[in-house]
């Protein structure tokens, strides 16, 4: 079969989706094509740079308005009409995206980002003969209706209450499955958590307090740092600064009362979480679903409108997660939670919501779904 993994740059817990799918397909059926593609290499030079950059400044600026934006067009009804809208002005970015799969010719397309869905379905609407099997992969604890497309087969969603909100809208129950969101399988790998804290350079007798900037390095890394800086507790902190490598050269230059290690990018993050006692993050699908996983509990700080407080609000429900909205409020509840009960509790509500196994689970899925020969039927 030929298989196509379709994404959009936008964040990194699109791209990181992808290649858990990649990885999976691949480990399941080595004898396939499997292709992965981001559709920001379709657009323009300037297309592409307002959307990378205009993305990370929207929500690093005037997150309030990305939340209008999210909420505004979170209607299948808007949903529908934004799509017709785009179909009449399908520009050459799509035009270039349907030439590409029209050579490709995919058996099964998994997509990790709303954008190839809708693509996809006005393809489906223009060439009826032998359409891919489309199964739209959402990266969110809560299903924004620009996921959802007539020319769908499949949606793969986080947990029963993403379903639920999807067949709310009107997706067939049969064609919703809760998977769980797909990560990379070095999430289910089994480690010595005390020979990652030596070759770290961490301490065996302090907690660890895992920092994450994300993949842009966003967030207010060094106020976080000043505010735990007030914690009278005794611990040590792991620091990723993304791929902002000023903010890394600027905060490995400051003195702190804890002992703090400032990394850049980093490629095991499944070490670090791994040893992680609390993980101070913002809510972003992917990186929940690694920490779930591993059962860490998560610390959500300031969540940006939209998916990101959806994500907030189904971790909190479920006892995996607390929240402040100010980085001043940081000392008085870290205090709180370091050594407490309640910290243990939420690492046991993490672990009970961790599917480590979500790619693999998607994959088998949609084998299933094309018959155990692997071809559409």
């Amino acid at each position: 079969m030929r298989i196509l993994i379709a994404t959009v740059t936008a964040g990194g817990g699109h791209l990181a989706a992808a290649a858990a799918l990649d990885e999976a397909w691949r480990a399941v059926r080595p004898c396939d094509v499997v292709e992965r593609v981001d559709l920001v290499k379709f657009f323009s030079p300037l297309h592409r740079k307002l959307h990378v950059e205009g993305y990370v400044k929207l929500v690093e600026r005037a997150p309030e308005l990305w939340g209008m934006i999210f909420a505004k067009t979170d209607n299948p009804a808007v949903a529908r009409r934004l799509n017709r809208i785009q179909q009449l002005f399908p520009g050459r970015s799509r035009a270039r995206f349907a030439r590409f799969v029209k050579q490709f010719w995919p058996d099964v397309v998994l997509c990790t980002h709303y954008a190839p869905v809708e693509a996809l379905g006005e393809m489906r609407q223009q060439q009826k003969d032998k359409p891919p099997f489309v199964a739209s992969i959402v990266t969110d604890f809560e299903a924004h209706a620009l996921w959802m497309d007539a020319g769908v087969a499949l949606y793969c969603v986080a947990a029963e209450a993403t379903k639920a909100r999807l067949v709310a809208r009107g997706a067939a129950a049969a064609s919703v499955v809760a998977t769980g969101i797909p990560i990379a399988a070095k999430f289910s790998a089994k480690l010595d958590a005390q020979a990652v804290r030596r070759t770290l350079g961490l301490r065996d007798d302090l907690p660890v307090l895992l920092v994450l900037s994300g993949g842009f390095g966003m967030g207010p890394v060094g106020k976080i740092l000043r505010e735990l800086d007030r914690v009278a507790s005794a611990f040590q902190t792991l620091v990723v600064c993304g791929r902002n490598e000023a903010l890394r050269r600027g905060l490995a230059a400051e003195d702190r009362q804890h002992p703090t290690h400032v990394l850049g990018f980093a490629t095991n993050m499944h070490e670090l979480m791994a040893v992680a006692d609390l993980i101070i993050t913002k809510p972003g699908g992917l990186t929940a679903s690694e920490a779930l996983a591993l059962g860490k509990p998560l610390f959500i700080l300031d969540p940006i409108p939209g998916q990101e407080a959806a994500n907030s609000d189904f971790l909190l429900e479920r006892g995996a997660a607390v929240k402040v909205n100010r980085v001043e409020d940081l000392p008085y509840r870290v205090t709180q939670l370091l050594g407490s009960k309640k910290l243990g509790d939420m690492a046991k509500a993490a672990k009970s919501l961790g599917r480590m196994k979500a790619a693999a689970a998607i994959c088998r899925e949609v084998l299933s779904r094309l018959g155990s020969s692997g071809k559409k039927e």
